[in-house]
């Protein structure tokens, strides 16, 4: 009788793993439990920890990870024009919007064939500029090969968003060729804005710019086939935009890097 009963009962969690089901479908299952818990949080459901777990494998929920299979790609070239001091040195965190930028750019593949069905491994790269302040990507740019015009674009861009800055903006990157260039240099020189280089070969001088790739390769690119350009470069475009309004962070208090420039502007004002 005990276990007749146990069967006849409804399932009392049962709204709240349509909840979490939700959550972890719109992110593509790249939520883990604690992501998941933030949310809820967020939602207005406080659930224990081990009840999320607990949910998570009944339903078979499982976070994916995928591990880098190709080699960093490198923009260095030697030195092909001015290289700066590294004025961030690993100081990263700031409290100011738009006062600590840094850039980096990124390779990708795709894959196409020819007439005769052969496959062909194709390239294409990404020049994004984020904030330290949230982590946001404040511009970008998506190419199919390094150019320096793609760097330029992107920087005329996020030059333009962080004129509120009420400090003197600095932008920090590698030592590669794009930003050793005389115009990005006398760009940066004409809106009065500090230039910060990590030192050669140490991608931790870099690290936040290291990290953003890190987690949007393994969120949208490793064990995903693309194949053509304009559909990898959608997917980055939807990528970007779902990291910046949508992905909530833990060291931003649950909230996506959107959210939180928006959440500590109105606590300022």
């Amino acid at each position: 009788m005990y276990w007749q009963k146990r069967f006849n009962e409804s399932n009392p969690d049962e709204e709240i793993e349509k909840i979490i089901q939700d959550i972890v479908d719109k992110h593509n299952g790249n939520y883990g439990y604690r992501r998941i818990d933030m949310e809820l949080r967020k939602r207005g459901y406080i659930v224990n920890h081990k009840k999320i777990l607990r949910i998570t494998n009944k339903l078979a929920i499982t976070c994916t990870s995928f591990t880098r299979k190709s080699r960093k790609y490198s923009t260095y070239k030697g030195t092909v024009g001015k290289i700066s001091k590294n004025l961030v040195n690993r100081r990263f965190h700031t409290s100011i919007p738009h006062q600590k930028l840094t850039t980096d750019t990124s390779e990708f593949k795709y894959y196409t064939t020819d007439s005769d069905g052969k496959i062909i491994i194709k390239k294409a790269y990404l020049d994004p500029f984020l904030d330290m302040f949230n982590g946001e990507i404040l511009s970008f740019r998506f190419s199919e090969r390094p150019n320096a015009q793609a760097i330029m674009d992107a920087l005329d861009e996020a030059i333009e968003i962080t004129k509120d800055c009420p400090y003197r903006t600095t932008i920090h990157s590698d030592q590669g060729w794009g930003y050793q260039m005389k115009r990005y240099v006398r760009k940066l020189k004409d809106n009065g804005i500090f230039q910060s280089m990590s030192r050669k070969g140490n991608c931790l001088d870099n690290s936040p710019m290291e990290n953003f790739f890190g987690i949007m390769k393994q969120e949208m690119y490793y064990g995903r086939v693309y194949k053509s350009f304009e559909e990898l470069k959608q997917a980055v475009t939807d990528y970007i935009f779902y990291y910046n309004n949508e992905r909530i962070k833990a060291k931003l208090t649950g909230m996506s890097p959107v959210e939180y420039r928006l959440h500590t502007s109105q606590q300022a004002a």
